[in-house]
């Protein structure tokens, strides 16, 4: 390499290696820029299994459907039986932190999935989650 380099550009290149700023998916990016279609579901009163195999159905549909977000509410957990259980934290929302868990260690889930990310306030906050699906190549 040669000695070439402007004090401006090692500085940009340190700036850069030290970021911890995740770098952004050109391609989902472009994505967001399209019209999307958009399916939600809501999960209270869902027990954990229930709510595991009703959310792996729906993201098996809506892949199907082409569809390309879903939001997904799951509570933060405020009103759940928690309380009522000794030996559960009353800290801890099941569904709010399970299923999120869930869909990431289920490998077939996560093929079809581009990112899972938090939901803005008018869809939900804390307690929602949204995610963005690939495009299926299957469908014409």
């Amino acid at each position: 390499m040669t000695n070439n380099i402007s004090d401006k550009d090692k500085k940009d290149w340190n700036k850069f290696i030290n970021s911890t700023e995740k770098l952004p998916n050109k391609d989902f990016k472009h994505q967001k820029n399209k019209n999307l279609k958009e399916r939600s579901i809501d999960l209270h009163g869902y027990s954990l299994d229930e709510a595991n195999k009703t959310i792996e159905d729906f993201i098996n549909k809506a892949f199907s459907e082409n569809v390309n977000k879903l939001v997904v509410v799951t509570g933060k957990g405020l009103h759940s039986e928690n309380e009522k259980d000794p030996y559960v934290s009353k800290d801890l929302s099941i569904l709010k932190y399970s299923v999120p868990e869930f869909i990431n260690n289920n490998a077939g889930l996560m093929k079809m999935i581009n990112e899972i990310t938090d939901a803005k306030i008018e869809d939900g906050g804390g307690g929602a989650f949204y995610i963005f699906l690939k495009k299926n190549k299957s469908i014409k």
